[in-house]
């Protein structure tokens, strides 16, 4: 009588879930992003700002310039 070899599959079973939330991602961009935004103008730097907030525009006009040199 043989006995059966076991299969081994090439991962390794950690048991552990290497797949990131959704937020694990977001949150630092976020953040980033914001604090890109009071870099560029911090005299105008509000709790809320409005839909059209000129900030922005200021914003990307200086990563414009930035990344042109």
């Amino acid at each position: 009588m043989t006995a059966r070899t076991p299969i081994r599959s090439r991962t390794p079973a950690t048991g552990v879930d290497t797949r990131l939330p959704w937020w694990a991602l977001a949150l630092p961009v976020a953040a980033f992003v914001a604090l890109l935004l009071l870099i560029t103008d911090p005299g105008q730097a509000h709790a809320a700002a409005g839909a059209g907030d000129p900030s922005v525009g200021r914003f990307l006009q200086a990563l414009q310039q930035t990344l042109g040199r």
